[in-house]
């Protein structure tokens, strides 16, 4: 059986999308193979991202209506031959999706892939909810600022009360963090919340810094997963989280300032 796993947040714009793309093809390139599912309806970001958009014909509403097969609406990744990508459609209201309907995706799904990738909708609306309900583990995806870091937390809530797992009584979802758009520089003026101050207000596992980069945009231009910019912090720190969730040991990095010691030593602040 397939690993299910949701990239979620209570708040918009805080990189679910580009974590789902990256996590996706991470774990797609170490030979496992991966899906990844967009579940913006009505929106639609994550085949940009892929540089697919092209190629969309069908998408995940058809295939839940019964208007095509699983098969005709996935998406090889032209990047790696063990990804695929079921598409969100642009034309459709969230209330399109539906919990059997979405249910039944995932078991097909299931019989095939190793893991799927559930890149969720901002907020705790109908799309958010069906994303996270049949999750195995949860990804959540928060900035270093307060309304991000709460949002979130109002977000473990629904997980622990509103899974399949939980209605069921079972073994809850796993729950990992990872905090994106961190700047070292910016904690120590004051301007952002450290990793100590996130990991206490949610007291999740860290899986994960994902540092402040141009690069994330430039790949998300080039319809790239910025983790094949392996020359990139943040394709490096993707890199790390997706070996650290298979279960290697691998030293967090990105929490500190660059400059260091050294850099003290000849003037910087």
């Amino acid at each position: 059986m397939a690993r299910i796993i949701v990239v979620t947040s209570g708040k918009g714009g805080v990189g679910k999308t580009t974590t789902s793309a990256a996590i996706a093809m991470g774990l797609a390139k170490r030979g496992h193979k991966t899906a990844v599912i967009d579940f913006d309806v009505g929106l639609r970001n994550l085949d940009l991202i892929m540089g697919c958009e092209r190629r969309v014909v069908y998408d995940f509403i058809n295939v839940i209506n019964g208007e095509a097969g699983l098969n005709q609406a996935l998406i090889k990744d032209k990047n790696c031959n063990m990804l695929y990508i079921l598409p969100a459609s642009q034309t459709r209201d969230k209330d399109a999706l539906s919990q059997e309907g979405v249910g039944k995706v995932l078991e097909e799904l299931s019989r095939e892939f190793k893991y799927i990738i559930c890149d969720s909708p901002a907020g705790i609306e109908k799309g958010a909810h069906l994303a996270m309900y049949y999750a195995d583990d949860a990804f959540v995806v928060t900035n270093p600022e307060v309304s991000s870091v709460r949002d979130s937390d109002r977000m473990l809530g629904i997980l622990a009360s509103k899974s399949k797992r939980a209605e069921e009584n079972r073994e809850p979802i796993k729950e990992y963090l990872l905090l994106a758009r961190y700047s070292p520089e910016r904690v120590k003026l004051g301007e952002m919340l450290s990793v100590n101050d996130v990991q206490e207000i949610l007291s999740l596992h860290l899986l994960g810094v994902i540092p402040e980069s141009k690069s994330v945009l430039n790949a998300s231009n080039s319809g790239i997963p910025v983790i094949l910019d392996e020359k990139s912090d943040a394709g490096q720190a993707y890199a790390d989280i997706v070996a650290r969730y298979l279960g290697e040991n691998k030293p967090h990095r990105f929490i500190e300032d660059k400059k260091g010691f050294f850099g003290k030593l000849f003037g910087g602040k």
